[in-house]
């Protein structure tokens, strides 16, 4: 996932709007976050590992002046969790500095390395971030604009990147546009973001997104747009998951409300797989959307039956056996009243490996819960993603493994329904081919080798 924001404004304290902004990014990445300003003549950069608010400091924030700035919340994909893979990424090229905030995740990156370590560059970290700041530090262009182009001729995978030099922000997206990535205006600049839910807190105005295949340049003559060779392909392939999952529900991609395609997805779900019930709950928050599309469409009263502890966050501190006993009782916790004796019907955007739901639906009936019905608004995750989400191997999705009877029995739940794929389209109102669909389909949109499906994601040979 990740969450990028970027701002260049000589009015707005650029440090500060960039430290908020990412406060409205935190949902997308927990792991490190971290903040580069330039002032024309440096780029000063501040990251570590923990969440938006652990790692800045109001000294910290003093600290970084200038009138451009990009900030990066990390949720890792490729490398581990170490200082060394914190955004920004921080490069020379060509004797200037510069800096790199990137959502996504590169397929070829193993290749790509030993290429760059090949020609005697020394990787620090283990990330796929890495891998693109040596392509630019080893680029034989001296223009960033044509440095970066040329790296997206060899580059394969999701990217949406932000790459900021000493007096130019560069936003970038892959040519089939995967992951998310927004323009926006304030009085006198610009802001870039993985989602437009962060523009308002620094009272800026979507403008449009980054196109598919795009550089969308901002530097002291205003604006630009240039497009790569790769980007005409014909078809797109934004992730399904940001519409079902991942982005906050108050954001906007391609000109749709995800709360309403949430809330639709909940309609449809109902259609598809109606029961009688006294009460419709969520799994808090991501499935509260669909749960009310649900109860609307049912006539099903919507309840609170499960709170959710929003102040744990990442301690970063290994629970003791006592604490991973507990479990799921750390961030959920049932309203009795609402659920005993009661026909309860749960709504959840996704099931991936079914641990989790599995001890929800524990929690329900130790509640009292007279019947459990499971209803998911999306359907079936068969195959894991290589695209930016951390997703588990094939073998270890539940979907992939068991029929919908014995999921039915594994969460030991008295019915099961999954949002069809025909349901899903029609709530987001999208051709298929404009969309990723891999890990409901298999049909990856960018061809990813079984090299990597075996070693990476212990794919079985029939897959």
């Amino acid at each position: 996932m990740c969450g990028i924001f970027a701002i260049w404004s000589k009015k707005i304290n650029v440090a500060e709007a960039t430290y908020f902004g990412l406060f409205s990014l935190q949902h997308r990445g927990q792991e490190s976050a971290g903040i580069s300003v330039t002032n024309g003549q440096e780029i000063h950069t501040v990251k570590e590992l923990g969440l938006v608010s652990q790692v800045f400091t109001k000294e910290s924030l003093l600290n970084l002046n200038g009138f451009a700035a990009v900030g990066h919340t990390r949720y890792s994909t490729t490398g581990s969790v170490t200082i060394h893979n914190a955004q920004p990424f921080i490069a020379n090229f060509h004797g200037d500095p510069i800096s790199i905030a990137h959502n996504g995740n590169l397929i070829n990156t193993e290749t790509l390395r030993a290429q760059c370590q090949e020609k005697g560059y020394i990787f620090k970290g283990t990330s796929d971030t890495e891998v693109i700041a040596a392509l630019l530090e080893q680029s034989s262009n001296h223009n960033l604009e044509e440095a970066i182009l040329e790296m997206m001729g060899v580059i394969k995978g999701a990217y949406s990147l932000v790459i900021m030099g000493l007096n130019k922000i560069i936003a970038l997206r892959d040519p089939l546009g995967i992951r998310p990535l927004v323009i926006g205006t304030i009085a006198d600049g610009y802001v870039i973001a993985s989602e437009d839910c962060a523009l308002s807190v620094v009272a800026a105005k979507r403008q449009r997104d980054v196109l598919p295949g795009e550089l969308f340049v901002i530097d002291e003559n205003g604006t630009h747009t240039r497009m790569s060779l790769q980007g005409n392909l014909g078809r797109s392939g934004f992730c399904s998951f940001e519409y079902i999952y991942f982005a906050r529900p108050d954001s906007v991609f391609n000109g749709k409300s995800l709360y309403s395609i949430r809330v639709k997805m909940g309609r449809n779900l109902f259609r598809e797989h109606p029961v009688e019930a006294d009460a419709v709950i969520s799994v808090p928050d991501s499935g509260t959307p669909a749960a009310i599309g649900f109860s609307k469409e049912s006539g099903i009263e919507f309840a609170e039956g499960l709170i959710k502890n929003r102040y744990i966050g990442r301690t970063f501190i290994q629970p003791d056996q006592l604490l991973r006993d507990v479990g799921v009782k750390l961030k959920l916790n049932p309203i009795i009243d609402a659920l005993k004796g009661k026909k309860i019907v749960i709504v959840d955007d996704s099931i991936v490996r079914g641990t989790t739901s599995k001890k929800i639906v524990k929690l329900l009936r130790e509640s009292g819960a007279k019947e459990v019905h499971f209803r998911v608004s999306a359907p079936m995750v068969m195959n894991p993603c290589f695209y930016g989400i951390d997703t588990a191997s094939k073998n270890e999705l539940i979907a992939a493994n068991k029929s919908l009877s014995e999921i039915q029995d594994e969460l030991n739940v008295d019915s099961i329904g999954y949002l069809s794929m025909e349901g899903l389209l029609n709530a987001i109102h999208l051709p298929k081919d404009s969309m990723c669909l891999a890990c409901f389909n298999g049909e990856y949109p960018i061809e990813v080798s079984n090299s990597l499906k075996k070693s990476k994601y212990l794919f079985d040979n029939n897959c």
